[in-house]
């Protein structure tokens, strides 16, 4: 595995509850990256000799404002391109928004911000008005990321991460149980693919704050804390994991059919049938499945 990319999970706490979120984000979630520990993982990141670019995300990263700061600095410090994934609730206005983002102006190459009726229940909310003037006032690259509400089919598929305008819905985490009712529903043996993640060569993954790596989101292929970047890359093999192997042979339908899954007849899409059959497995692979937060389970 050769990674360009690692995005940090600086915390699961957000400021809302967004029906769409893999990772169950809100007020209450628990879980957030210290400085030291972001110091460590930016250190093995730098050993790699591949990872081009750190992001920042959660949750809501700006929620740990002076950590955040502190931890893009020293991750530019040490030569990597860094971005940075925010709601953008601080923006009141642009004055406003302009005070939170000068001291990251010169050091990021991008601020991406969230907006859509999941967010502030408006398609571009005042708030991310008011980031992206800021952003573009002090040079700062900006992008809006989007997600459509459910039956909408005119949208892009996103394909390792979601790209800049408006998504498709992936029907895992939190919106596996809040949208799904809203969705068109296919048979489950037609999931034969992986359509959103490179499972074999991934380029990014994500890191969250107790150091589990996530090759997507809720499956994970080591914990960092637990043994060097450099080894989980090295000795990652996709078709001999237990979650990826059968996602690479034959989507989530073989997943099912490898482990024998109970399974309703019809799911909304691939994520729907993946994310609801490895709940399933979670007791059987509670060191790969997990956190909890990525699967809705206690907060707090």
């Amino acid at each position: 595995m050769k990674l360009s990319g690692l995005h940090l999970l600086l915390t699961y706490q957000c400021t809302l509850e967004c029906d769409h979120c893999f990772v169950w984000g809100s007020p209450w979630q628990s879980g957030t990256l210290t400085l030291p520990e972001i110091r460590q993982i930016l250190q093995q990141a730098r050993e790699l000799d591949t990872v081009e670019w750190i992001y920042f995300e959660g949750g809501e990263p700006f929620l740990y404002y002076a950590v955040l700061l502190k931890a893009v600095r020293e991750a530019v410090g040490l030569g990597f391109r860094v971005g940075v994934l925010s709601n953008s609730y601080w923006a009141n206005d642009v004055q406003d928004a302009l005070e939170w983002l000068r001291p990251f102006a010169g050091l990021i190459q991008e601020v991406s911000i969230s907006s859509d009726v999941y967010h502030w229940n408006e398609k571009l909310s005042r708030q991310a008005q008011n980031a992206r003037a800021a952003a573009e006032q002090l040079g700062i690259p900006v992008g809006l990321l989007s997600v459509a509400q459910p039956g909408d089919t005119n949208v892009a598929l996103a394909v390792g991460q979601l790209p800049l305008g408006e998504s498709a819905v992936m029907y895992r985490g939190r919106a596996a149980e809040k949208l799904v009712a809203q969705a068109a529903r296919r048979p489950w043996a037609q999931f034969t693919e992986c359509p959103h993640e490179d499972l074999r060569e991934p380029g990014r993954v994500h890191l969250d704050p107790f150091g589990n790596l996530h090759i997507c989101q809720g499956i994970s292929v080591g914990n960092l804390f637990r043994a060097p970047l450099s080894e989980i890359c090295r000795t990652y093999d996709a078709d001999r994991h237990p979650i990826t192997g059968p996602l690479l042979e034959g989507g989530p339908a073989a997943l099912v059919s490898r482990y024998q899954l109970p399974h309703a007849e019809s799911y909304a899409d691939a994520c729907h049938l993946c994310y609801e059959a490895r709940r399933e497995l979670r007791p059987r692979f509670p060191e790969i499945l997990g956190p909890d937060q990525m699967y809705g389970a206690p907060e707090g």
